[in-house]
């Protein structure tokens, strides 16, 4: 029998020969999907790479095709010419370690007329610019989004409705949309998850396109309605270390319910002739005292050869240490969302039909020690530098 990671790429091979054949297109129906089979590796096996802070594992200096490999189909059926309802079903290493499939999207669409359209039902979020599009690695030009800059976001969808206007100007566009909903998932932190089902969000962005540039300015809050998971802990430090009464007013201190977190971004992107460019800054501004508050950025540039692209980019992370604390619950959850790195970009994608692209990666961290977010079961020996090779297959049907 196969080993299990050979099992996994398996499975996605015999799934992405057989699902163009049974995609099916009419006038009012059509469904579409994409996939990536990716492998990562690092050099190092004293923290756990990992895509963002929803995957409770990562890769270390062995070969791993869990980080990267998403599968995707997409129904889109068109009720009337100014409805359509669209649905579309995933599988991704989640945060309760399997590849179980989840409904990403399933909304009902409405365009009134030509500059207005409603959307209400399962959504993607738009915190930043391109985040509704993170598992679609055919439309990204590296392996993956830049972690240093995406890894605060992990919501990937909301319960809600959003609205879109489209206005000319001139020879350009301008575009707004505003947007609501209750936020639907879990997030691994070490052992446990925490659980951010029901937490209500809000945003709005607004975006010029001129010729070949896009720019977007973008503002989105959550407001988180459960705590953090750390019962346990504060349980496992009282014997001897701290006094029951200490316990719980660490506990209070680090509360997150009722706390409300604010992420602001600006994101300008170009694409003309052989030349992609992005430059993407944020701020998240964390309402509970148990997260740093961030700033973070990329700069990303490619040059079509061809069918070849090679690109080049840099990407920063830094969160803003809070007040020292000798209490000894709050400074371990506080370290755990610790980030202060560069990360040096250099990869190549061949797209070798108009819908399969091959990509091949290399990442150079360097970082401080105390850089842990979001890697997991880092060492005691982890120096913050680490480099990661990565490949992937993406298609698109």
């Amino acid at each position: 029998m196969l080993p299990g990671r050979s099992r996994l790429w398996a499975a996605f091979a015999l799934v992405a020969l057989a699902l163009p054949a049974l995609a099916e297109t009419t006038k009012d129906f059509t469904i579409r999907g994409f996939g990536t089979l990716g492998a990562v590796r690092t050099n190092s096996d004293d923290v756990e790479f990992v895509r963002d802070i929803s995957q409770p594992r990562g890769a270390t200096d062995h070969w791993n095709a869990r980080t990267d490999s998403v599968l995707g189909v997409q129904a889109n059926w068109r009720l009337t010419p100014a409805i359509e309802a669209v649905v579309q079903g995933i599988s991704r290493y989640r945060y309760d370690r399997t590849f179980k499939p989840e409904i990403a999207w399933a909304y009902l669409k409405i365009d009134p007329n030509p500059a207005l359209s409603l959307r209400l039902g399962r959504l993607g979020t738009e915190f930043f610019m391109l985040a509704d599009s993170r598992l679609v690695g055919y439309s990204y030009l590296t392996v993956r989004p830049p972690g240093d800059y995406f890894w605060y976001l992990p919501f990937y969808s909301v319960n809600g409705a959003d609205a879109a206007l489209t206005v000319p100007v001139g020879d350009s566009v301008l575009r707004g949309k505003v947007y609501y909903g209750i936020a639907d998932g879990k997030i691994p932190l070490a052992d446990k998850q925490w659980k951010i089902d029901g937490s209500p969000l809000m945003g709005a962005y607004l975006e010029y396109q001129t010729g070949s540039w896009l720019l977007r300015g973008s503002y989105a809050n959550i407001r988180f309605n459960s705590s953090l998971p750390i019962a346990d802990d504060v349980a496992a430090l009282v014997p001897g270390i701290v006094s029951p009464a200490q316990a719980r007013a660490g506990l209070d201190y680090l509360e997150t319910d009722g706390t409300r977190s604010h992420y602001y971004s600006l994101g300008l992107v170009y694409d003309s002739g052989p030349w992609q460019f992005q430059l993407m800054l944020n701020a998240v501004d964390q309402g509970s005292k148990a997260f740093e508050n961030s700033w973070a950025g990329y700069v990303l540039a490619g040059y079509r050869i061809g069918s070849v692209t090679p690109y080049i980019g840099y990407s920063h992370v830094d969160s803003t240490r809070r007040t020292a604390t000798v209490h000894p619950l709050v400074a371990r959850v506080r370290a755990d969302s610790r980030a202060e790195q560069g990360t040096a970009i250099l990869g190549a994608r061949w797209d070798v039909m108009p819908s399969l692209a091959l990509k091949a990666q290399w990442d150079a961290i360097r970082g401080d020690s105390s850089s842990i977010f979001p890697y997991r079961r880092e060492q005691a020996d982890w120096d913050g530098r680490l480099d990661a090779f990565s490949l992937s297959m993406d298609f698109v049907f």
